[in-house]
């Protein structure tokens, strides 16, 4: 991972009348572009610029909207930033995250070394430093890993003062702990498959269990056998490369909580086995790990926040690769719970993992598990690339995974878990096949994996879509997302 000075993020009473440095930004609600009251007031300082801005880009105030400008004279303030909020009746956490992102962006583009930010509060002042010290870490995130030189354009953002929040270094530590597991899962998710395979994915791992105080389980393919691990192992027998069990374990001084399990499928490359990815797209499937991204990065958020919650993160991590060892289409593969899958595509190969994964959460008694999964293009195709699926066995923890992700800004959308589409997965020689019918693609994947949790409240979530974007979006840059680390993070801490 690429390191660079720290930018430093303070929150302060300081009001924008009284700020000064390089650029001062604020945010400007959709239809309240007239300059009235306390606006008026720092017009008249800044000699007009703020109404000249407004007036020269047509600056309505929409959502995410910006614009910048120079101040003349001899103002304290070299540079000014507006950004839009939209209708003062939407605002909520998405908006300031929204904001403070196209902010970050503006700061960049105009090489500002000082920033003074006063957007709205939204819940209250702690929240509110949280969520745009995570918003800024995350919109001028870079992974340079991959160049062999990185030219250097202007100046950088040195410090940022968020302004009329108070004092709030919890809440922005808070920020920047979150911030630094989302930028994990993308750099996780963004790297190649020669760079992230399942040995370095332990590594990783190792890693985070050392630096934040974690218990670590890496059970190897022997361990696997021992355990009846079939449907995990009958993916991974083609790679060269050695399967990787990750069990990561957080627990909270003193008596926890919950007892909480996150559970990522981790494929690091995803060729479709025998059934090959010919109709394209195959170039894209070092993100097949994305939901393992997010599981390490969850841990990683989580082993520094330390909750008085007891969270076990887990990922069956594994290539799927074409040898003459490989399962073909037609094996019939025994899960660690006894029940037979026939192996009807060997591109169905993440539910295959998650089986075994789901199996072993649950023997370890927690009381609720999400899992989540680049698992279908079906979801892509009913969602888009923004929206995730949601489907859970369970109201009350499905409400909690959507309360978690309102607040962090991601998407879900609860989907049914239709009992009679198992009849598409039924099978004349098994106790089930691993894929069914086109039709309701990503609704079977969840029924199957249903299969392997008998009685803990479960969530599954389908996050083909959002874990990449082809362009940049609010705190997301274009590539790898980090979705959906900063819902998990505020699930466990709910």
């Amino acid at each position: 991972m690429v390191k660079t000075k720290k930018m430093e993020i303070r929150a302060t009473d300081t009001a924008k009348l009284a700020w000064t440095g390089d650029a001062l930004a604020f945010g400007i609600f959709e239809g309240k572009t007239a300059i009235t009251g306390e606006l008026a007031q720092l017009d008249e300082k800044l000699a007009g610029t703020i109404a000249e801005l407004i007036e020269e880009t047509e600056f309505e105030g929409k959502l995410g909207s910006s614009a910048a400008t120079r101040v003349g004279g001899k103002s304290p303030i070299r540079k000014l930033i507006l950004v839009g909020l939209g209708q003062t009746d939407d605002l909520k956490t998405d908006t300031v995250s929204v904001a403070a992102a196209a902010i970050a962006r503006q700061a960049k583009n105009q090489n500002v070394k000082t920033l003074g930010i006063s957007l709205p509060v939204v819940k209250d002042a702690a929240t509110t430093a949280e969520i745009i010290t995570t918003a800024i870490m995350l919109t001028l995130h870079q992974d340079n890993r991959f160049k062999s030189e990185v030219e250097e354009k202007g100046a950088k953002l040195e410090s940022v003062e968020l302004l009329e929040l108070g004092a709030q270094e919890i809440a922005i530590s808070k920020g920047e702990k979150v911030a630094s597991g989302v930028i994990l899962a993308r750099e996780l998710v963004a790297a190649p498959a020669n760079s992230v395979t399942p040995i370095t994915m332990a590594q990783t791992a190792l890693e985070i269990a050392k630096e934040y105080g974690l218990s670590l389980e890496i059970l190897e393919q022997e361990d696997c056998e021992k355990l009846g691990m079939g449907a995990f192992l009958g993916v991974a027998k083609a790679s060269d490369l050695p399967p990787k069990f990750i069990h990561i374990t957080y627990k909270p001084e003193g008596t926890p909580r919950r007892k909480l399990a996150i559970v990522g499928k981790g494929l690091t490359f995803d060729t479709g086995g025998y059934n090959l990815k010919v109709a394209g797209g195959i170039e894209t499937m070092k993100m097949d790990m994305g939901g393992g991204a997010a599981t390490l990065g969850a841990a990683k958020a989580i082993g520094q926040l330390k909750p008085d919650v007891e969270v076990h993160f887990i990922s069956a991590v594994t290539e799927n690769m074409i040898s003459g060892r490989g399962m073909h289409p037609g094996d019939i593969l025994t899960a660690s719970n006894g029940k037979t899958i026939e192996v009807n595509n060997t591109d169905a190969e993440g539910r295959l993992t998650l089986a075994d994964a789901l199996v072993f959460a649950e023997k370890l008694e927690v009381e609720a598990i999400v899992d989540l999964a680049t698992l279908t293009g079906a979801c892509v195709v009913a969602l888009g690339d923004n929206i995730s699926g949601l489907w859970s066995t369970d109201e009350k923890l499905a409400q909690e995974i959507k309360t978690a992700a309102e607040i962090a800004g991601e998407k879900f959308w609860e989907m049914p878990l239709e009992e009679k589409y198992f009849d598409g997965i039924k099978s004349d020689i098994a106790d089930m096949k691993n894929t069914g019918p086109r039709q309701g693609g990503a609704i079977t994947a969840a029924v199957f994996l249903k299969q392997f949790v008998e009685k803990t409240p479960w969530v599954h979530l389908d996050i083909a879509g959002p874990v990449w974007a082809e362009k940049e979006s609010g705190v997301n840059n274009k590539g790898a997302t980090g979705f959906p680390v900063r819902t998990l993070v505020n699930w466990v801490l709910s």
